[in-house]
């Protein structure tokens, strides 16, 4: 009735595990073990006087289902050799166990490759001895537990190499009420999983984005002017981009037809020109000198030259701003405000401009 129970007990442990083996490989693997087994208690069985030679290797080959990382189940054949003795009537006696097994593993992995794992479960067992060694035969059958431990050690993804430890307990010969065993197990194993691992997807690291400390659009490594207005346009160096005001002078000055001298009248546009550059120490100025459409336009293009070097030395002369700062320069009848050759556009057209820049530059704004 317990070796039934056992039965029982052992199977329907297994109906709360569903989950998975998540690692990509198939959860299935087979296997193989090879080591050496002790029964218990050595020579002191009921009919046992002397020990002789044993038989000890063992062996095994096996299959699992791995419902997780952890957790799995296992199926199994095993020989776990034989025990020899004589008994007090000098006849040689030997007892073997064998059979099919099926029970619960566990592994904890604790670092890159190697794990620990335990077991347990029952071993539905043949024992039996071999007549060939004289005495008469007898079988008999049963279930026993058995536990164990190992540590294990991953070869490669599939293949794992493991150092097992195994106690079975209640091998037992009823039959004839001449066995009561235990044994231990130390052995190796080989196992293989099929499948292949998922290599992992490692997602593309980002470069982290260039900084733009002053968001302008510019990146500080190419950026040439650190912390600009965030209202301001910038060029591609990251500097806001200015437009230069420029003011423009009338100089009323009616020359006389032929005359570059610069008549008393205008002096008081000239001098307004001057204080105002003398204002803005850093603009410029232009004068230019324009003619009337009398005569050939070679002569024009000279007579509108000397009329604008006329005011020109009048500023430097006069008001003490630098040659440097001030360009004459005549353009005949190239750019008349009154078409034709009246007494009114004559008039008009005898004139002198001047456009005073670098005065102060404004910022355009996005």
């Amino acid at each position: 009735m317990m070796k039934s129970t056992l039965k029982v007990v052992v199977l329907a442990s297994l109906l709360p595990l569903a989950a998975q083996a998540s690692d990509g490989l198939s959860p299935w693997y087979v296997g193989a073990g090879l080591g050496v087994n002790d029964y218990e208690p050595n020579c002191d069985q009921k009919t046992m006087l002397v020990c002789g030679e044993d038989d000890p290797y063992a062996w095994g080959v096996f299959g699992g289902y791995l419902f997780n990382d952890y957790f799995g189940i296992e199926a199994g054949y095993r020989n776990l050799g034989r025990a020899v003795w004589t008994d007090y009537s000098n006849k040689l006696n030997d007892v073997g166990v064998k059979g099919p097994t099926l029970g619960l593993v566990a592994f904890w992995p604790f670092a890159e490759r190697w794990s620990l794992s335990a077991e347990a479960g029952a071993i539905n067992y043949i024992i039996s001895n071999n007549k060939q060694r004289g005495s008469e035969y007898y079988s008999d059958s049963g279930v026993a537990p058995y536990f164990g431990a190992g540590i294990g050690y991953d070869i490669t993804d599939n293949l794992k190499l493991q150092a097992k430890y195994r106690r079975y307990e209640s091998l037992d010969e009823n039959k004839w009420n001449t066995l009561d065993m235990e044994s231990n197990y130390w052995g190796l194993a080989l196992s293989y999983r099929f499948g292949s691992a998922k290599k992992p997807v490692v997602a593309p690291i980002a470069p982290p984005a260039p900084l733009d400390s002053d968001n302008d659009g510019v990146v500080d490594s190419q950026d040439q002017c650190a912390n600009t207005p965030a209202t301001h346009k910038v060029d591609a160096n990251g500097c806001s981009i200015y437009l230069e005001i420029q003011e423009q002078f009338e100089i009323e000055a009616e020359f006389a037809n032929n005359s570059s001298v610069v008549p008393k009248a205008a002096y008081a546009d000239i001098q307004a020109l001057a204080s105002f550059m003398q204002q803005f120490p850093s603009s410029n100025v232009m004068i230019s000198g324009h003619a009337s459409n009398v005569g050939s336009a070679s002569y024009n293009l000279k007579i509108s030259q000397k009329r604008a070097d006329s005011v020109a030395k009048i500023l430097v002369n006069q008001y003490g701003i630098a040659a440097n700062r001030v360009t004459a320069k005549g353009y005949g009848i190239t750019q008349p405000i009154m078409a034709g050759s009246s007494a009114e556009a004559n008039r008009v057209n005898r004139r002198i401009e001047a456009v005073v820049s670098g005065v102060e530059q404004q910022a355009v704004l996005k």
